[in-house]
């Protein structure tokens, strides 16, 4: 972009299209990672391990848990801001103020990217990484699962009991229903009576 007008350069920005918007979420690679893939930046995504190297929250690790292309920030785990109202919500970050300490490899496209160029033995080592971090991540889906399951096994026992108190509830209210109608019958039927004895 050649124009040095903010107004330019934001509608450049916000109206460019996503392959060019998804090359600006780029961090930089830690130095190890540097070395190893012969790379200065890579695009961030969900699960590479990353450190916040500016602002108040400088020296955080975390993993990535949203990366949002279109509008251009990324949120890291652990780091929320309280709302007026007292909510908690994400803290958006630029990726140009973090620092990429491990990379998410699962991803088979972004591996070949990864090894374009490199040495056979380095390549054997990423798809070694990319296995171990696969199965890392099946783990956490079923400790996930196994989590889930025990919560809706808490859950179902007390929503039985609200179940039953609802029944109980619906019973007795049927139950008054016809008592009430009985005694406003017996009143009608005394009044009648007054009635005919007034006449007679």
């Amino acid at each position: 972009m050649k124009s040095i007008r903010p107004g330019k350069q934001r509608k450049n920005f916000f109206n460019a299209p996503l392959h060019k918007k998804r090359k600006w979420i780029s961090a930089h690679l830690e130095e190890n990672l540097l070395l190893k893939y012969d790379k200065r930046s890579t695009p961030v995504i969900k699960g590479d391990t990353v450190k916040v190297m500016r602002g108040s929250y400088r020296g955080h690790e975390d993993k990535v848990a949203h990366v949002n292309v279109n509008r251009g920030y990324v949120e890291v785990e652990g780091l929320t801001i309280t709302k007026a109202d007292g909510k908690k919500i994400a803290k958006h970050l630029h990726p140009s103020n973090l620092l990429i300490t491990k990379l998410n490899i699962t991803d088979k496209r972004r591996r070949e990217k990864l090894e374009r160029g490199l040495p056979e033995e380095t390549k054997k080592e990423i798809e070694k990484e990319a296995e171990e971090q696969a199965k890392e991540m099946e783990e956490q889906k079923r400790k996930e699962k196994e989590e889930k399951v025990k919560e809706e096994e808490i859950r179902e026992p007390t929503e039985k009991l609200e179940e039953a108190k609802d029944e109980t509830k619906k019973v007795e209210e049927k139950t008054e229903e016809p008592k009430a109608k009985k005694k406003t019958a017996k009143k009608t039927t005394t009044k009648k009576k007054n009635k005919e004895e007034n006449k007679k």
